[in-house]
């Protein structure tokens, strides 16, 4: 599609992601403005507290987080028959939910890590779990509230932690291998990213401060192994009901099994940012990349209308 568009840009937000988002944000307005776009910014409080500016012909979610991911101001957009970019609100209230995403998975057949929940700090080590093990808040993204657990004695203390981030927490067993990415558009798997932190784990830390993590793209395995882990990005893409675009976390075993962490339906668009990366390794600009993910949208308007 072509022409010039008057685009409105939701960034920031109310969530504990609001800095990356904000700067994901920040890089998709530069990039519109660049393909020369009429772009506005609009930093929603909440829910009911925003009004759109004038004259948007589609809004480009930058959003990350509660309410921005978690099919919120989806539904709110739907209700004003805006087209916007990205998953529907029931697709992106199941991601945003990592429980609801694995048991989608299991029920699919797509191989995700064993996994239990906790909603109290009290909670004892559960019988039958060895470690290492991995903490994290059900809701939430971009590593908030992550807790490694390599001895039970720690269990608590990194239990109480993860449990300040939200009322559920997921443990679930730490898979041993290498950690990949893959991203979904358009209806097919990117060339696989492989993320290795220089020190430590892929945290939050690691994951936004430039120059602590190496990512390789088109990540090193052979062609079956490659093919395996984007089949398995692609069946969880479609176990939540996704669609246009998203971000698949796989962990991959030493024997090439490829294992589901989640799906990310609003990833992250920074200069670290893992879906630009892969679109990069497909032939696509950054700007090309923003420009397709709003192409999308508004065939679906159009097809709505």
């Amino acid at each position: 599609m072509s022409g010039k568009l008057n685009i409105t840009v939701m960034l920031g937000g109310p969530s504990a992601e609001r800095e990356v988002s904000l700067r994901t944000g920040a890089a998709v307005v530069a990039a519109l403005r660049s393909c020369g776009h009429t772009v506005h910014e609009l930093d929603p409080k909440g829910p009911g507290q925003w009004t759109l500016p004038a004259g948007t012909e589609v809004v480009f979610l930058a959003l990350h987080g509660t309410y921005g991911e978690d099919g919120t101001v989806q539904r709110e957009l739907e209700q004003m028959r805006v087209p916007y970019t990205g998953c529907d609100p029931e697709a992106s209230r199941l991601a945003f939910d990592k429980v609801l995403t694995k048991q989608k998975c299991v029920a699919l057949g797509v191989p995700t890590a064993k996994f239990m929940t906790f909603r109290s700090a009290a909670t004892k080590w559960p019988e039958g779990w060895e470690t290492p093990v991995v903490l994290k808040p059900v809701r939430q993204g971009s590593s908030v509230g992550l807790q490694f657990v390599d001895s039970v004695h720690e269990f608590p203390a990194k239990l109480a932690e993860s449990l300040k981030f939200d009322t559920e927490v997921l443990m679930e067993e730490r898979i041993v291998g290498r950690e990949t990415t893959v991203g979904i558009l358009a209806g097919r798997a990117l060339p696989v990213v492989e993320v290795r932190p220089k020190q430590g784990s892929y945290d939050y830390a690691n994951k936004y401060t430039a120059g602590a993590t190496e990512y390789f793209c088109p990540a090193d395995f052979d062609a079956m192994t490659t093919a395996r882990i984007q089949d398995a990005a692609h069946a969880a893409f479609n176990a939540i009901g996704g669609r246009d675009y998203a971000r698949v976390d796989v962990m991959v075993r030493a024997n090439g099994e490829p294992v589901v962490l989640e799906v990310n339906t609003l990833p992250g668009m920074t200069a670290t940012s893992l879906l630009p990366k892969a679109a990069a390794a497909a032939g696509l600009s950054y700007a090309e990349l923003c420009q397709m993910m709003v192409d999308l949208a508004l065939r679906r308007g159009m097809a709505a209308s």
